[in-house]
C-alpha cells in the first residue's frame, strides 16, 4: 500500500446493502450487478464479500468480466450476450449469455444450446429481444427471462408500461424465472419483483430513490495531505486563479483529482473531512491535486490523511455528475483498502 491516496471500502455496509435489499425484493432472490469492476470497487472483492452475505446471481457486461470472476464458482450471467469471439470463453461453462438478438440467439442455438438468458426490450429500446421475437426462442433452454426499467428512479407511467409489457410474457418461453428490478425497480414495489432482482447501484451506497434510505456509504476516498502551507490575504489558489484569499488562510494540498475520478464539478463545492470538520475545496480541481481550507483544524500536518466527502447522492448534487458515474470513474491509482 504506497499509494498516496486510497479508497476506503466497508465490507459490513456492502452486506448491509445487498441484506436491505433482498429484504425488499418482496421474496424474490437477489442478486448484484458486479460490472465495470465491481462499479469501480473491484469486481474479485465485492462478490466474494456478497457470496459470503448470501447472494447466488450475479451480472456483469462482457465476457472478460466474467473470466476475471471465474475462480470464484460463482453463478454469472453475461447481460451483452454473446458475440462470435466470445465462444470460447463461454465454452468454458464460466457463465450463461443474455441474448438479446436473433443472431445472438442463432449463435447459440449453432454451438449447441444450453442453459442461458434471455433480454426482452419492454420499452428502453437499448438491448433485447422484441415480444414479436420469442417464437425464435423454442428450443432453447431459458433459465431467466428479464427485461430493463428505464425510468426507476422517477415516479412515471413508463415504469407501469414496461411492467404491463413484461407480465403477459409468464410461462410463454419455459423460462424458469423472470426479472425486471434493478435498485430503484426494487423501491417501486412488490409488482416490479417477479423472481429475482438485480441492483447495481445500491449496493454500493447510491440512493436513486427516497425508499432506499436504509442503504449506507460503502466507499470514501482517502488523500494523502503533500503540503500544508498559508495563503496570503489577495493571492489566489489553482489554475484560473478562481479563489482569492480574503485574509491568510491555512491550505491544505491533497493528492488527488480529475485523473482519479474527483471531478472539476467539485470545485467550489467539494470538501474534505476531518474528525467532523468539513474542510472546504478552495479554487479549481487539477489533473491530480486539490486544495482545502485547513484553518479549521490546526493539527494537520504533511503525510496526514483526509477523507473527501463523498457520500453519493451529495456528492452528486454537488459535481453535477450521476452516482454511477461518480463510482465507476474512480481511478486505478487508489490503492482500495477493505474493512469488514
Amino acid at each position: 500500500m504506497t499509494a498516496p491516496l486510497r479508497l476506503s471500502l466497508d465490507g459490513t455496509a456492502l452486506a448491509h446493502n445487498w441484506r436491505t435489499l433482498a429484504a425488499m425484493s418482496s421474496g424474490a432472490a437477489c442478486g448484484a450487478a458486479v460490472k465495470a469492476d465491481g462499479y469501480g470497487l473491484g469486481a474479485v472483492a465485492v462478490a466474494k464479500r456478497l457470496a459470503a452475505a448470501g447472494c447466488r446471481d450475479f451480472f456483469v457486461a462482457t465476457w472478460a468480466e466474467a473470466e476475471a470472476i471465474a475462480p470464484l464458482g460463482l453463478r454469472v450471467s453475461v447481460l451483452h450476450g454473446i458475440r462470435g469471439v466470445d465462444m470460447e470463453l463461454a465454452g468454458w461453462g464460466i457463465a450463461r449469455p443474455v441474448l438479446s438478438t436473433a443472431t445472438q440467439v442463432a449463435r447459440w442455438k449453432a454451438a449447441g444450446g444450453g442453459l442461458c438468458d434471455v433480454m426482452i426490450d419492454t420499452g428502453m429500446n437499448r438491448l433485447g429481444l422484441s415480444v414479436e421475437d420469442l417464437p425464435l426462442l423454442e428450443g432453447l433452454e431459458i433459465e431467466t427471462l428479464m427485461s430493463h426499467l428505464a425510468c426507476a428512479d422517477e415516479d412515471v407511467a413508463m415504469n407501469e408500461r414496461q411492467r404491463s409489457a413484461f407480465v403477459p410474457l409468464a410461462g410463454r418461453t419455459g423460462a424458469k424465472r423472470m426479472s425486471l428490478a434493478n435498485s430503484a425497480g426494487i423501491a417501486l414495489g412488490p409488482d416490479y419483483a417477479f423472481d429475482l432482482t438485480r441492483p447495481g447501484l445500491a449496493l454500493y451506497g447510491g440512493i436513486p430513490r427516497g425508499e432506499l434510505a436504509a442503504i449506507r456509504q460503502v466507499a470514501t476516498p482517502e488523500a494523502q495531505i503533500l503540503q500544508r502551507r498559508i495563503v496570503p490575504a489577495g493571492q489566489t489558489i489553482g489554475y484560473n486563479a478562481t479563489w482569492t484569499a480574503s485574509a491568510d488562510t491555512q491550505v491544505a494540498i491533497l493528492n488527488i483529482g480529475y485523473a482519479d475520478g474527483y471531478f472539476r464539478g467539485f470545485s467550489g463545492t467539494g470538501a474534505a473531512l476531518s474528525a467532523g470538520r468539513r474542510l472546504p475545496l478552495l479554487g479549481r480541481v487539477s489533473m491530480d491535486l486539490i486544495a482545502v481550507d485547513a484553518t479549521a483544524a490546526p493539527d494537520l500536518a504533511e503525510g496526514d490523511w483526509l477523507a473527501l466527502d463523498y457520500a453519493l447522492p451529495e456528492a452528486s448534487a454537488q459535481s453535477g455528475m450521476s452516482q454511477y458515474e461518480l463510482l465507476t470513474s474512480l481511478g486505478h491509482r487508489f490503492d482500495r483498502v477493505w474493512s469488514d
